[in-house]
């Protein structure tokens, strides 16, 4: 993009709870989520309001409240991403040759009582593929489900937000006490 850098952008640690079921993967950190230090942090992202509704860990509750309900359910959330250069906040604008995934296999094999992947768009499902699954040892790939989910960004706005929701309401599935 012309007169404008590419920043370096990393991800979150990853937010992890004992008897994780699903881990939700989005590509890396809108600038946004960077500056508030909270994951799906844009007012306008329709993560916290799936959440909200799915697991009652809605954007009404503090931050460390919401990541605590959904630990409570087994949700965990991180990012395809290690680090990236992009400049804004779109993931259309990742520089590709800059792509350093985070350490999503050993989580896997550590964290054995992950069922599901939910990938929160388009490009962490493409960098999940490209990056992550050819990766995965045998035993992890039999014992995953990997979910492509419409992203709940609101640069996604070509989806209606009741047929992402409907997408979404998968998670459901895999939750403890669902």
């Amino acid at each position: 993009m012309p007169g404008r850098t590419s920043h370096k952008v990393a991800s979150f640690p990853p937010q992890v709870g004992g008897d994780c079921r699903v881990l939700v993967l989005g590509t890396v950190p809108s600038l946004r989520s960077l500056e508030l230090r909270q994951s799906y942090g844009h007012g306008q992202n329709l993560f916290w309001t799936f959440m909200g509704e799915l697991f009652d860990a809605g954007r009404e509750l503090p931050y460390s409240e919401r990541i605590a309900r959904l630990h409570a359910r087994g949700i965990g959330i991180w990012d395809v991403y290690r680090q990236v250069e992009r400049p804004g906040s779109l993931d259309s604008s990742i520089v590709k040759a800059s792509e350093v995934p985070n350490a999503i296999p050993r989580l896997l094999a550590r964290e054995t009582t992950i069922r599901a992947i939910a990938l929160n768009g388009g490009k962490a499902a493409e960098g999940f593929r490209r990056h992550v699954e050819p990766k995965l040892s045998a035993a992890v790939r039999e014992r995953i489900d990997v979910l492509a989910l419409p992203s709940t960004s609101p640069a996604n706005a070509s989806i209606p937000r009741a047929t992402k929701f409907a997408q979404w309401r998968v998670l459901l599935r895999y939750a403890k006490g669902g």
